[in-house]
């Protein structure tokens, strides 16, 4: 057989499988994906390999493989020495899309795959839409090592209505019934229970396992069971209810489970305004029963728009390098599915491709055949015959904030759940978030923060805030009285008490910190530098300023700030320092400033002692209150004898 006839079949009826699969699924009503799949793999991939594209032959190499792909939209897959499948991608244009693997200059996870390619096989589609779906159904068939990776940490449920007489509905986390019709998925089963609940008091559908054929209904072998005492089986399995009618309320089951409800509850009205009129007044009475049960389901929904039906919301947020997908799908104005996964770049895939991957994938998980998707950015490939919308204002933003609430809602619950079982792992995070943040050699699990405080020079104080890994360590915070500084000068003073703290340390052989915080600029910086260098601590102790007005970070050397993300918990957590040991800090400096008033003040009195000082200030809160005071009121805190004392110690 010649070499185009053998590459024709095998890539016939590979891609044409793995397609068809997805064709079937329902994607998309209008496009015969599997019929493509045969005409692209028996005409254009069958040329292009030919022509040296898929490496089949071993005379070809990489490079001239890729002068001749074709400027087609297609999927191309990348093959190790060993013939394992590396990556799977798609392209507008595969000759310019993989061309830039290898022209471009590549860094990490890349330049590994780059290095590791052995073979490149592509094939051609009609469109980059079917080479969305393809490059979906090939990642999911094969699993590649380098695509992204999907984490939702559990086999959603499902609802599994059965096929052939007399289905029935049950829940179910493995869809293995290809005969059968499935909801979902959904979120939390207690989800699938309340409907199940639901289903069974609005319709007698059974729930036994039996095979009611008829022609095991017709051999009476089946005992009607407590169901249907309860009157929650009308005993099809002993002929006591026709298929047509049974068939008839499963109809009605599926348009409810799928959120069609103002059709059902129109549908329900009729059929009982009928009965009515033909004076069957017992029937009437279960379908008004009916009736009102959805109408309280429906009143206890949650309403998020009166006139938004069949639309898909999907949004997304990433958040340390992962990326958190939300799928809503609305109608008749309700939310009926909801679902959030975590998605993982396994490349450097940008968030437009991740955001069209997402979108192939939630609709055909979902089976949605919503015609608008309203999400927070264009995907980079748009889906035929889809509206895709970014939302400023109105219903859809308010769904699109909706959406993004209910990730930071799983982002927080996850972080919960994970610090529940290591409750080290969020100091271990900030710790780890810190390094990378300000470029340190090692992780910062030891952080020691200083400011300090005067008024007009007098009563200098200093205080330090500690952190070790990743939370505050009060019991480690110091005071400092400034000895050796006359004046207001804080740079001075900074100067001092740094020396001091880390000359104390080393001649004590204590722990040194990883990381020291300056609260203040430049000149703070360097003046807390001067006296790292002369301790011959600059290798040992990573210095940084943290400026109050933009809440910039300096770095010893760097002439330029540097400027962390606001909501990082990097910056959070350097700000928490600087606030405690401003807060630790002008605690201590009150506690002396108020030491220092009542000796120079009021204990200069001769026969006043601080003790009496300090019981007037608490009293009257300052000294010119003091003076103000009547002997009267002074008698009410003092005694009339001291009263007397101090009301002529403070009028001379």
């Amino acid at each position: 057989m010649a070499l185009k006839d053998t590459i024709a079949d095998v890539a016939a009826n590979d891609v044409a499988n793995v397609v068809a699969d997805t064709a079937v699924s329902g994607v998309s009503s209008n496009i015969n994906l599997a019929d493509t799949a045969v005409d692209v793999a028996a005409n254009d991939v069958a040329d292009t390999a030919v022509s040296g594209v898929s490496g089949v032959s071993s005379n070809i190499n990489l490079a001239d493989t890729l002068k001749i792909l074709p400027e087609a939209p297609g999927v191309y897959r990348y093959y190790g020495e060993d013939g394992t499948l590396l990556y799977v991608g798609k392209a507008k244009n595969l000759k310019k899309r993989v061309n830039s693997y290898f022209t471009k200059e590549q860094t990490g996870k890349v330049r590994v795959l780059v290095n590791k390619i052995h073979r490149i096989e592509t094939i051609v589609v009609d469109n980059e839409y079917e080479a969305l779906l393809l490059e979906n159904s090939l990642i999911k068939q094969y699993k590649p090592r380098y695509n992204i990776m999907l984490k939702d940490d559990k086999t959603y449920p499902w609802l599994c209505l059965t096929s052939g007489h007399f289905p029935r509905i049950y829940p179910t986390r493995r869809k293995d019934d290809v005969n059968a019709t499935y909801f979902g998925p959904y979120a939390k089963v207690q989800t699938i229970h309340v409907l199940l609940d639901l289903i069974h008091e609005l319709y007698p559908i059974r729930n036994c396992r039996f095979n009611l054929s008829p022609e095991v209904i017709a051999s009476k072998k089946i005992k009607l069971c407590l169901e249907y005492q309860m009157k929650r089986c009308k005993g099809p399995c002993q002929g006591l209810q026709s298929e047509e009618e049974y068939l008839s309320d499963i109809a009605q089951v599926k348009s409810f489970v799928r959120g069609h409800i103002k059709p059902l509850l129109s549908s329900l009205r009729n059929e009982m305004n009928e009965l009515a009129e033909r004076r069957e007044f017992m029937r009437a009475q279960g379908v008004k029963e009916r009736l009102e049960l959805l109408q309280q389901y429906q009143s206890k929904s949650l309403v998020v728009s009166e006139v938004l039906s069949n639309l898909d919301v999907i949004s997304f947020i990433e958040k340390d390098e992962i990326y958190f997908f939300n799928f809503l799908h609305i109608e008749d104005g309700r939310i009926v599915q909801a679902q959030t996964v975590e998605l993982k770049p396994r490349l450097d895939e940008s968030s437009q491709e991740l955001l069209a991957s997402m979108i192939v994938e939630f609709r055909l998980r979902n089976e949605s055949d919503a015609r608008e998707i309203v999400t927070n950015e264009l995907p980079d490939t748009l889906l035929q015959g889809i509206t895709v919308t970014v939302p400023k204002v109105g219903e859809k933003k308010h769904l699109l904030d909706l959406s993004q609430r209910n990730i930071l809602f799983y982002i927080s619950e996850k972080t919960k759940r994970q610090d529940l079982v290591d409750p080290d792992r969020h100091g271990k995070r900030i710790v780890a978030e810190i390094q990378k943040a300000l470029g340190m050699a090692v992780p910062p699990t030891h952080i020691e923060c200083f400011d300090n405080s005067n008024f007009q020079g007098d009563y200098p104080v200093a205080a330090m805030s500690v952190s070790r890994n990743g939370a505050l360590s009060k019991k480690d915070y110091r005071h400092f009285n400034i000895r050796t500084v006359e004046g207001a000068d804080d740079y001075a003073s900074m100067e001092e008490i740094i020396y001091r703290r880390y000359h104390r340390l080393v001649s004590e052989n204590e722990e040194l910190p990883q990381l020291v915080v300056i609260d203040g600029g430049k000149g703070q910086l360097a003046a807390a530098h001067k006296s790292i260098v002369a301790l011959g601590l600059s290798d040992k102790i990573f210095l940084i300023g943290i400026a109050k007005r933009l809440e910039e970070i300096f770095r010893v050397g760097d002439p330029y700030p540097l400027m962390l993300d606001k909501r990082s918990e990097a910056l959070k957590h350097i700000q928490t320092l600087r606030d405690e040991v401003h807060r630790f800090g002008i605690t201590h400096y009150r506690k002396r400033h108020l030491k220092g008033i009542v000796r120079t003040e009021l204990t200069s009195i001769k026969g006043i002692g601080e003790e009496t000082a300090t019981l007037l200030l608490k009293h009257f809160k300052s000294v010119k209150k003091i003076r103000e005071a009547s002997l009267e009121q002074l008698a009410e805190v003092v005694g009339i004898s001291k009263a007397g004392i101090i009301r002529d110690g403070l009028a001379g």
